[in-house]
């Protein structure tokens, strides 16, 4: 079995946990394990807040979510003024500091993690998660 969903939703705080809890209901309908699931929660609850906080200009988002039995791909795509792709790309966030450790979560908890970012065009986080 799989599932495919397409969301648009609105660029605010509880978009997160209504995203989170469809990802969740996806995952325990597949039996997925867990752990597994766990990290990919965390995962997507770290790249949803980063929309709603960080993608000034966009007024939504979208969230693609492809649940099998032994894998699952996720993007989360914004219209936002994008980012700066060195500064994401930084192995691990400052110790002492209280932000910046979201993408460094995501590519912990998950694989094959991809940003694409360009100016005024937005911005993409794509990660997947293998099942044992």
């Amino acid at each position: 079995m799989r599932m495919s969903v397409r969301l648009s939703l609105p660029r605010e705080v509880d978009s997160v946990p209504a995203v989170r809890r469809l990802l969740r209901c996806a995952l325990s309908t597949l039996r997925v394990d867990g752990q597994a699931g766990a990290d990919l929660e965390i995962a997507l609850t770290e790249a949803c807040a980063n929309v709603v906080k960080h993608a000034d200009g966009a007024e939504g988002f979208e969230v693609r979510l492809d649940v099998g039995e032994d894998h699952c791909s996720i993007d989360v795509v914004d219209d936002g003024t994008g980012f700066e792709l060195d500064t994401a790309q930084s192995p691990s966030p400052d110790a002492t500091s209280e932000h910046g450790r979201g993408l460094f979560l995501i590519r912990a908890l998950a694989e094959n993690v991809r940003m694409q970012s360009s100016p005024r065009t937005g911005s993409l986080i794509h990660f997947e998660k293998s099942f044992a």
